[in-house]
């Protein structure tokens, strides 16, 4: 297989990513047919994937442009992935240049592409660094000089917190960075779930399967477990809900019923 000039050297392309079959959903370009053929399997159980992504990607930026208008003008992004358009820099700079974004991706394709689209944006970083250990985050010198603790912060972990099995702690981890926050931070989230998915759950199991088979195990949590990562924050009204439904920009169109897959949610901190 032909490495592409994008493709950073040393990262095995003969093996699916996650952040390049996100982007395969999204309709990008930054991925190989391994990540393509992923996706199509995943996809022969669950064909509304790419609808759940947009749809997540579409809370995102109503979420970025909410915390802006709270007066939030910084930005933490936990497992970003791979820029595409609407990015949170794209939407938090749109409202103010001087608004500040630190990507954090242990992917080294979302990494070097990251770079790739962010130089000459002083306001703006990537970060290679993994949610599982926040201190390697916390403490980075990336992390000091963009962003200052002691004023608010809006933490975005969107459909990153899934791949993280309960051996990973993934409670712990988000305890730890909501700790480091400032009283009112934000944290804005997001979560893959069978709750809302129109299709029975052992046909959407075989979806996850495809995850587990490429060595990236999604986990479905309930509406409860996910509520459990807003422990320490005061949710924000609609509270946890379904995607489309947290503050859509008009009223409900007749949205595919995929786009009501999972959970989404925003909380402050005291």
């Amino acid at each position: 297989m032909e490495r592409p000039a994008w493709a950073p050297q040393g990262i095995d392309i003969s093996m699916p990513s996650v952040s390049r079959i996100y982007d395969y959903y999204l309709g990008g370009s930054h991925n190989f047919e391994v990540d393509r053929e992923a996706a199509r399997r995943a996809m022969g159980f669950m064909p509304g994937l790419p609808t759940i992504m947009k749809t997540n990607r579409a809370f995102m930026r109503r979420a970025v442009k909410f915390a802006v208008d709270e007066g939030i003008s910084q930005f933490l992004d936990i497992g970003s992935g791979i820029p595409t358009y609407g990015n949170v820099h794209e939407v938090a700079q749109a409202a103010h240049p001087d608004n500040r974004v630190l990507y954090i991706d242990h992917d080294p394709v979302a990494v070097a592409h990251s770079q790739a689209v962010l130089a000459g944006n002083d306001n703006a970083a990537i970060l290679a660094a993994d949610l599982r250990k926040p201190r390697q985050i916390l403490d980075s010198p990336e992390t000091l000089q963009l962003l200052d603790l002691d004023r608010p912060v809006a933490l975005l972990l969107v459909f990153v917190l899934h791949f993280l099995e309960d051996e990973d702690e993934p409670y712990k981890a988000v305890a730890e960075l909501r700790d480091a926050l400032a009283p009112g931070s934000l944290v804005i989230l997001t979560h893959a779930s069978y709750d809302g998915v129109p299709l029975p759950q052992e046909q959407a199991g075989g979806a996850v399967d495809v995850y587990r088979e490429i060595r990236n195990p999604l986990v479905m949590r309930s509406r409860e477990e996910t509520a459990r990562f807003f422990d320490g924050f005061q949710m924000v009204a609609p509270g946890l809900v379904s995607m489309p439904d947290w503050r859509p920009d008009c009223p409900a169109s007749q949205e595919d019923p995929y786009a009501y897959s999972g959970f989404a949610g925003v909380g402050r901190k005291a």
